[in-house]
């Protein structure tokens, strides 16, 4: 069986998606991109370290209505808008994956992201015990 989470802490999907599924002992987080979940605003315009930031935010705060952690996150794809913002992005991910087993992770470029944002991460959580 398949149930939908959803936060008032995290921004509301913007499209026929939910912000993350549970089926099972997994947790499917959608991608976050860099929103205000109060005002739906872009935040950190301009500034790929402000945006990761607060991309990670919301996905934490979609994982914690869960009933998870961080620390069960298995998977992330970050999606970039420019590769050049890797080490920036990588950064500010190592604050809040620094766990001695972070998860598996890929990390591209794309053409374009929703909102135009520089940068969308989502996840695959482990809820298990």
């Amino acid at each position: 069986m398949l149930r939908p989470v959803s936060t008032d802490q995290a921004p509301r999907a913007i499209g026929p998606y939910s912000q993350a599924i549970v089926a099972g002992d997994w947790l499917y987080c959608s991608g976050q991109i860099a929103l205000d979940p109060t005002t739906m605003e872009l935040v950190g315009e301009g500034d790929v370290r402000v945006q990761a930031r607060q991309v990670l935010n919301n996905l934490q705060a979609v994982i914690v209505a869960a009933g998870a952690s961080l620390a069960q996150v298995v998977k992330c794809q970050v999606f970039l808008r420019d590769m050049h913002d890797f080490a920036a992005v990588n950064e500010i991910y190592g604050e809040f994956f620094d766990s001695p087993t972070p998860p598996a992770r890929a990390c591209v470029a794309v053409a374009a992201l929703p909102k135009f944002v520089d940068v969308e991460i989502d996840a695959v959580v482990y809820l298990g015990s």
